[in-house]
């Protein structure tokens, strides 16, 4: 069954949203040359419990293994669900961020890839088009439409630019718990897929390679890499259902840090 949200918990869930929004937004600041990636962890979990929050991912098990970070913070090469640590972030890197705060015992979720300093031409491009897909799959989540209508229009577009879908990790429903009814693919066709109804709330949240799709995942059981160590980015929102537009519950600016390409 895929959760219906009603109006007092849509506007639990807003809150929520705009609390990791905001925390989003700031720590992508922190990703400066020469800092750790443990710093920038350690700086979130400061904003999040300054947010009267605590963190979605902190303690989260997955059979027998726990995430031990904040936030997932990835560089590069890595994927999603990275752990903070002693990595340095140097000029040239793309850093994912990825935030869940519980708030009021409901989860906003949002995600981004900071660009620091100057980066690769392909690079600034692999930005743009995984950003484009994330607008163009919620364009897809309204009432009436089918779920398999929000991945189809997500490959399309990844597709159309030569790049890859990862295939292995999805997007997700989310509310009470950070990860309910349904799995949001970023591929497959139209017009397949439950029907989309008002007061569902999803988190659409692509992730594209440079390089092939393939993935693994590294000894600590959680860190997501590219198996050919080319670079991959991540951008994700919370959205609501809406029997018209869909509505962007962890909505920012579109650029959170500025840089150049080469």
């Amino acid at each position: 069954m895929i959760p219906i949200k009603s109006g007092s918990e849509i506007d639990r869930m807003r809150e929520a949203c705009q609390i990791a929004r905001g925390i989003l937004a700031e720590i992508s600041d922190a990703c400066q040359p020469g800092a750790t990636t443990k710093e920038v962890d350690e700086k979130a979990a400061h904003l999040i419990a300054e947010a009267g929050c605590r963190s979605a991912f902190l303690g989260y098990r997955l059979g027998a293994v726990t995430f031990p970070g904040n936030i997932c913070i990835s560089i590069n090469e890595e994927v999603v669900h990275g752990i903070g640590g002693p990595r340095k972030i140097e000029d040239g890197d793309i850093v994912k961020l990825d935030v869940g705060v519980v708030h009021r015992g409901w989860v906003g979720d949002t995600a981004a890839t900071v660009a620091v300093g100057t980066i690769a031409p392909e690079v600034a491009e692999l930005l743009r088009v995984t950003e484009t897909a994330l607008e163009q799959g919620i364009q897809q989540a309204r009432g009436g439409a089918r779920l398999g209508d929000i991945g189809a229009a997500v490959e399309k577009h990844v597709t159309a630019e030569g790049l890859s879908i990862v295939r292995d990790f999805v997007g997700h429903g989310v509310g009470r718990k950070l990860h309910e009814e349904p799995q949001v693919p970023n591929y497959g066709k139209a017009g397949t897929g439950p029907k989309l109804r008002p007061g569902m709330t999803l988190a659409i949240e692509p992730m594209v390679n440079l390089g092939t799709s393939g993935v693994s995942i590294l000894p600590d059981g959680w860190t997501v890499v590219t198996l050919d160590g080319k670079p991959s980015a991540h951008f994700e929102h919370t959205v609501l259902i809406t029997p018209d537009e869909p509505e962007i519950l962890t909505w920012r600016e579109k650029t959170l840090s500025k840089s150049k390409a080469e």
